[in-house]
C-alpha cells in the first residue's frame, strides 16, 4: 500500500478546511513548564530539523515507523520524547520527504505540535502502545462555542469523536471530525485510517500542513503560513515553534 493515499471513510467530503479547524481546541493546558529563555535553544524561524531521519522503504507492508527505532532510540533518550511516538513522526516526515520533497516539513515540527497538544499522545495519563495506539482515548471538549472554542454541530453522526450534538478535537493531534475524513491515512499498515493512533495522526497532520498550506515549510514564511492553518493563534504558533527548536537540539524539559 502506497503511504498517505488511504481516506479514512468512505463517507468523506471533498471539504476544505478553514484555518484553525484542525485543533478547535487545545486541550493541554496543563501547567508545563517551558524554558524557551534557556540560551541554548534557538529561536528562529523556520525551527530546526534536528538529527535527520534515515531513508526507509515506505512502501513496506506493516509499521514502517519500527524501521525507525534506530535513529529515534538516542534522540527519545535525550528529548524525553516517548520511542513510539519519535518513530511516529520520523515516519511522517519521511514519507512526506520522497512523496512531497517540495514541502520540506521537518520530524521537529510534527513533534512540538503534538507536544503542545497532547504531550505526545500522554495527556490526562493516556499512554502509546508499540502499534501507535494511544488509549484511553484523547478527546477535547464539546465545541459549543463555550469556554472560547468554536461552535462546531456534529458531522459525523458521533461515530469518530462519540459525540453525536458537536464535535470534538480527537487524539495526539486533535483533529476534528471533518477534517479528519479530509486528510486522515492509515500509517501504521493495518489498513484503517485512526485518529487515535499516533503513526496515523503524524501522517495525517505533516499531509495537512504539506497539502492544505500548499507552501515550502523550510521558509520563514511557509513555515509560519502552514502552522498557523493548523490553528490560528500567535502564541500556539510561537509555542510549536520553541518547542520545535529545543528538539531540534535535543533538549530535554
Amino acid at each position: 500500500m502506497t503511504r498517505g493515499v488511504r481516506s479514512t471513510s468512505r463517507r468523506r467530503r471533498w471539504w476544505i478546511a478553514p484555518v484553525s479547524m484542525i485543533a478547535a481546541v487545545t486541550v493541554t493546558s496543563c501547567g508545563m513548564q517551558m524554558p524557551w529563555d534557556r540560551p541554548d535553544i534557538p529561536d528562529g524561524l523556520p525551527p530546526g530539523v534536528g538529527t535527520q531521519q534515515p531513508y526507509i522503504d515506505v512502501n513496506a507492508p506493516g509499521r514502517t515507523a519500527d524501521k525507525m527505532r534506530a535513529w529515534a532510540e538516542p534522540i527519545s533518550d535525550s528529548t524525553g520524547i516517548p520511542l513510539t511516538s519519535l518513530e511516529a513522526y520520523g515516519n511522517a516526515a519521511e514519507i512526506q520527504r520522497q512523496q512531497h520533497p517540495e514541502c520540506g516539513i521537518g520530524w521537529t515540527t510534527l513533534a512540538g505540535i503534538a507536544a503542545r497538544e497532547t504531550k505526545h499522545g500522554r495527556y490526562r495519563g493516556a499512554s502509546v502502545a508499540p502499534n501507535g495506539d494511544v488509549s484511553p482515548e484523547i478527546r477535547g471538549p464539546a465545541l459549543d462555542g463555550t469556554n472560547g472554542n468554536r461552535v462546531i454541530r456534529d458531522t459525523d453522526g458521533g461515530k469518530l469523536d462519540g459525540d453525536k450534538v458537536y464535535d470534538r478535537a480527537m487524539g495526539p493531534f486533535q483533529f476534528i471530525p471533518e477534517t479528519w475524513q479530509r486528510y486522515g491515512v492509515d500509517a501504521n499498515g493495518d489498513g484503517v485510517a485512526d485518529p487515535d493512533n499516533i503513526d496515523d495522526a503524524a501522517l495525517s497532520a505533516a499531509r495537512y500542513l504539506c497539502v492544505y498550506s500548499g507552501g515550502d515549510m523550510t521558509t520563514p514564511e511557509g513555515w509560519e503560513k502552514a502552522v498557523h492553518a493548523y490553528n490560528n493563534h500567535t502564541a500556539y504558533v510561537l509555542d510549536v515553534r520553541n518547542y520545535a527548536n529545543a528538539y531540534s537540539v535535543n533538549i530535554r524539559y
